[in-house]
């Protein structure tokens, strides 16, 4: 099976192309990647068997060589400052509890500091 990487991949249309080791590319379907994979990056290193098509060679199964780093996990925090970062979220959010079982609501310009600190950290989370 010939080796190559990926040159394109458009995860909305389905498609891209692969180029091989020896030159010339290859196109491929999102219906040829490998299950529980829905796109491809490009540079990523795979493996494909390859079929010729009415314009020309098509990947006919994929196969993932090397998964590339992903960039955000990358540039995540180190998890201390994210410990920081909880610790202040858990100190404001008692504040808050301790308003609400005294029967009053933050006013709205405190509500918004609040929400966007929330926003903030579930971004870090999910990365």
């Amino acid at each position: 099976m010939p080796i190559g990487k990926v040159r394109f991949y458009d995860a909305e249309k389905g498609f891209g192309f692969l180029q091989k080791e020896d030159g010339g590319d290859v196109y491929v379907r999102a219906n040829v990647l490998p299950p529980g994979v829905t796109s491809l990056k490009a540079g990523q290193k795979v493996e494909f068997g390859v079929i010729e098509g009415r314009r020309g060679e098509q990947a006919l199964s994929v196969r993932l060589i090397d998964v590339p780093p992903s960039l955000s996990k990358a540039s995540r925090r180190k998890p201390d400052q994210m410990a920081v970062m909880v610790e202040d979220l858990i100190k404001l959010l008692d504040g808050i509890g301790n308003d609400y079982r005294r029967g009053r609501h933050p006013d709205s310009r405190h509500a918004q500091k609040i929400a966007s600190v929330l926003r903030a950290v579930a971004d870090e989370l999910e990365l």
